[in-house]
Order: structure tokens, then C-alpha cells, then sequence
């Protein structure tokens, strides 16, 4: 498969890791909020808003236990990979809590653990990925200050980067979620790639103005006369995704087009892993879904050094001279948590004592 951008042409690989890291990049706390602006004048009846997704690890470890094993394996050496609640502890001073978020919609994601329901409750200051969130006049601020980030602002329209084949594909993709290809026409492709991936029932959630973990965090700490603060702009979470070629979200785009219904799957099955506490074995499953190309290697790495690593060092170092008030809730995407260069890891390097809590 080709496109074409300019006078370049393109080989599409089959599905692999730039859709592995495109869903990783659709836990950023800035799509959430973009996307729910986008689709709030969207009629929610288009879509049922019961998730129809399978566990696809269930059926790897039925129907393919030794490829199963060794997902479990990679997930079981992943550093911090079991739990979404942790304590944050240094002498001194009380205690603080972080939660590894998800930033949708679902209502079993939207129902905090006990534990980690109390620990909100009685923090003094609430830490989210970016504050904006707080107000949607805010999040659609930060997307007008920089249209040149999320919208062609040359004249380009998403037809002139697809084949005729693919950009049918998309029109089918989005009018099945309700999504009219004339509204999304100048968009980036990493921005339409995020509503073709998102299932049915999150969209019609959105639509209907359900909020998302993180905003439900905020809004709650707002409403009990908290303090809230944010460790990044939605600018800068921007500017993350657009230093990626364009090139590289063409081929998303394409790639999650290929797996149709089966993103339903992908998503359901990473809440399933969320909320069993597993998010080691994020990537592991998604690198079962489709087959690796060693030609994406490159691109794989790009995206986790800037859209990931990056921000995870941005989050800790801003974290810090906030935690050490002591009594804090902290709540960041949870594929931030986990590994070498994870938050977690990375706030103990600043002297903090961090801890699973079951």
C-alpha cells in the first residue's frame, strides 16, 4: 500500500508499532479534552453507548498460550508495572498519592478505588497532566493559539495525503461514528486518527458530555474548594504530538483504519488491563494485536522518546516542589508510570519513597 504526500510516496507497512504508540498517545490527557470539544455538538443517538469490545488476552491465552507466556514475561520485567495507586512518601511531610489514570469516559474507570477515592477527598492540593482541562473555553484556546499544530493551514485537505482507496476508507470510518469527513477535512491526521480509534460508545459518552477521568478529578476537587494544579499546557502536549513527521501519523491513520472493529478489542482491553491494576502488560497485548516491521523501529523509538519519555521527565520535575507540601493527590495517564525512565522511577531519583497500594 502507498500515499503520497507532495511529490513523495510512501509505503504504508502493515499494522505495527505506529499503531501500538498511537494508542498510547490517545491516553494523553490533551485528546481527551480536544476531542471532547469536537464532538460536543455531535448528536449522540448516532451511537449505542454500550461498549462492545473482547478481552483479547483471554482469548491469546486460550488459543495461543505460548505467545501469551511471553507477553506476560516482557510484562513481568516491566520496573512498576502492577498498580495504578501509589504513595508518595519523603521525611517530613504527610504523605501524598499518585494515581495512574485513563482518560476516558467508562464508567468503571470513572469509579476510583476506595482507597484512592479517600486519599482525594482528604489532599489539599490536586495535581492533573494540565489544568486547562478545568474549562473547556480554556482547552479551546489552546487549540485556536496554534492552529498551525492541529489544522493544515496551507490549503491541504486530508484527500490530498490519501490514496483514493484509503480516503474512502476514511469517509466509511467516520460516518460509522457519526463523524462527518467535512469537519475533520483540514485536520492533522494524528487528530482524525484519534476519533477513528476512540469505540463508538466513548464517542457518544463524549458527545453527551460525560466527562473524562481526569476532568471528573478536577471538577470534584474545584466543587470540595481544593487547589488544582497542572504540570503541563495543553500547548506543550501540542507541540509534542505535531514534532512527529507527518509522514508518521499518515501511517497511523492508515493502520487503524486497518484494524476496523477490532480498535474495540484493543480499547476494551486495555480497560480491562487498567483496572486489574496490569499496566505492564499494556504494551506487551498491544504488540500482540498486530505483527512487528522492523522498518517502524525508528519511528517507534521517535515517538516514545518525545510523546512519553519526554513528558515524563517534564511531569516528575514539576511534580516534585508541589509534593513536598505534602498532602497531595497526583493523577497522571498511567502508561507514565511504569519503567526505567517512568514517573515513578524517576520521583524516586528526587528523593521520594514510592509505593504500590493494593
Amino acid at each position: 500500500m502507498t500515499t503520497s504526500i507532495g511529490r513523495r510516496t510512501f509505503h504504508l507497512a502493515a499494522p505495527g508499532n505506529l499503531l501500538l504508540w498511537l494508542m498510547a498517545a490517545l491516553h494523553m490527557l490533551l485528546l481527551a479534552a480536544l476531542l471532547a470539544v469536537l464532538l460536543a455538538a455531535r448528536p449522540a443517538t448516532a451511537a449505542d453507548e454500550s461498549c462492545t469490545g473482547r478481552n483479547l488476552m483471554v482469548e491469546l491465552q486460550q488459543n495461543d498460550p505460548t505467545r501469551y507466556a511471553e507477553a506476560l514475561k516482557e510484562a513481568d520485567a516491566t520496573p512498576n508495572g502492577k498498580g495504578i495507586f501509589w504513595k508518595i512518601e519523603k521525611p517530613g511531610i504527610q504523605p501524598s498519592w499518585l494515581l495512574g489514570s485513563m482518560h476516558v469516559t467508562d464508567p468503571r474507570v470513572l469509579a476510583l478505588p476506595p482507597r484512592a477515592q479517600a486519599a482525594h477527598d482528604a489532599a489539599d492540593t490536586i495535581i492533573i497532566e494540565s489544568d486547562e482541562i478545568l474549562d473547556e473555553r480554556k482547552a479551546t484556546a489552546a487549540l485556536l493559539a496554534r492552529p498551525e499544530l492541529t489544522m493544515f493551514t496551507d490549503g491541504t485537505t486530508i484527500d490530498k495525503l490519501l490514496s483514493p482507496e484509503d480516503y474512502k476508507r476514511l469517509e466509511a470510518g467516520l460516518k460509522q461514528r457519526g463523524i462527518p469527513l467535512t469537519a475533520v477535512s483540514r485536520m492533522r491526521p494524528w487528530m482524525i486518527s484519534s476519533a477513528v480509534a476512540l469505540p463508538a460508545c466513548e464517542i457518544a459518552r463524549k458527545a453527551k458530555g460525560v466527562q473524562f477521568l481526569d476532568q471528573k478529578i478536577a471538577t470534584d476537587a474545584v466543587a470540595q474548594g481544593k487547589q488544582v494544579k497542572g504540570l503541563e499546557t495543553l500547548a506543550e502536549q501540542i507541540q509534542a504530538m505535531a514534532d512527529l513527521p507527518v509522514e508518521f501519523h499518515v501511517k497511523s491513520l492508515i493502520e487503524t483504519l486497518e484494524l476496523g472493529d477490532k480498535m474495540n478489542d484493543v480499547v476494551e482491553t486495555m480497560t480491562d488491563l487498567y483496572l486489574s491494576g496490569d499496566i505492564g502488560m499494556t504494551m506487551p497485548m498491544l504488540k500482540t494485536v498486530t505483527p512487528q516491521d522492523k522498518d517502524d523501529s525508528s519511528d517507534y523509538a521517535a515517538f516514545e522518546q518525545r510523546v512519553i519519555l519526554d513528558r515524563n521527565k517534564v511531569m516528575a520535575e514539576r511534580a516534585a516542589p508541589i509534593l513536598d507540601s505534602g498532602n497531595v493527590f497526583m493523577a497522571v495517564g498511567a502508561l507514565h508510570l511504569p519503567g526505567e525512565q517512568g514517573v515513578i522511577e524517576l520521583l524516586r531519583k528526587q528523593g521520594f519513597t514510592v509505593t504500590a497500594v493494593n
